[in-house]
């Protein structure tokens, strides 16, 4: 990028003034659909699909001032970057790396897709986890047994009593506990048409994760820690280059302050040469 275009102390207070702005039409589109979501006034004689029009329209200027107000503050965060070499703590979701949205513009439906990966760390752990919820309810975690494999015997059965027991959230937040190490993962909130009908997808339910659906995703990876790490590490090793040079000045200093001649004092022989190892100040 050249000289000419880079962005200016005046192009930061123009974004952040734009971040304001969308915030307050986003808050007020928010509000307005909040306030009169059903239908305006003298709508009673209208028909139900003159009603259901107007949500829509309500609903669409919410979505519209969301993501107004995702690309302001997007903009405003790489201005106030480029000038200042500073973030903003918001993290908007983003679609970055996702194909052109070609879904409903108002969904009538949503799917949420989660994938959350593990390592199983801790066998013995895990498995211990699982034998004391078979001592707890017997007849329940019998249920979940694999092929009649007690859960002290079998990581594949501790694991059946383990998710069968417990929600995924609750073992997400609780990983450590069961000997498991977490991974990567990543929730996908994708538009549907209409509601599926009760049982329709549950013999193939992850055929339906179409990238195209996708209105926002939450990916958690270290990656994303890794990198802010290596931004540390990376300013870190600057203030300590920045003190190795100062103190290399300083040494300097010294040494050249070392190498100046003593100052002539009387000896024990009356020459004026100082004892040796002394310094004269």
């Amino acid at each position: 990028m050249s000289d000419a275009a880079q962005p200016t102390a005046a192009d930061v207070r123009a974004a952040a003034e734009a971040v304001k702005a969308a915030l307050d039409r986003h808050l007020e589109a928010v509000e307005r659909r909040a306030g009169d979501s059903r239908a305006p006034a003298g709508a009673a004689e209208r028909d139900a699909s003159s009603a259901e029009q107007y949500a829509a329209e309500l609903d669409s200027a919410v979505y519209a001032a969301f993501d107004a107000l995702a690309a302001a503050g997007e903009h405003y965060d790489e201005m106030l970057y480029e000038v200042y070499d500073e973030v903003t703590p918001f993290e908007i979701p983003s679609s970055d790396g996702l194909p052109t949205y070609t879904g409903p513009e108002v969904p009538h439906a949503l799917s949420v897709l989660i994938r959350r990966d593990y390592v199983i760390s801790e066998p013995q752990r895990l498995q211990a986890q699982a034998e004391r919820v078979t001592e707890l309810d017997p007849e329940a975690a019998e249920d979940e047994r694999v092929d009649s494999a007690a859960p002290g015997n079998s990581v594949h059965a501790a694991l059946g009593v383990l998710f069968g027991e417990y929600e995924p959230d609750e073992i997400a937040t609780r990983h450590k506990e069961f000997g498991l190490e977490e991974g990567d993962s990543t929730l996908w909130v994708t538009a549907a048409d209409e509601p599926a009908e009760p049982g329709e997808w549950l013999s193939s339910p992850f055929d339906q994760a179409d990238p195209q659906r996708v209105i926002c995703r939450f990916d958690v990876s270290s990656v994303f820690d890794e990198d802010e790490e290596d931004l540390v590490l990376e300013a870190r090793g600057e203030d300590e280059d920045e003190e190795e040079d100062e103190d290399e000045e300083g040494y300097e200093g010294e040494d050249e302050d070392d190498e100046e001649e003593p100052e002539d004092v009387d000896g024990p022989d009356g020459t004026g040469t100082a004892p040796t190892g002394r310094r004269g100040r």
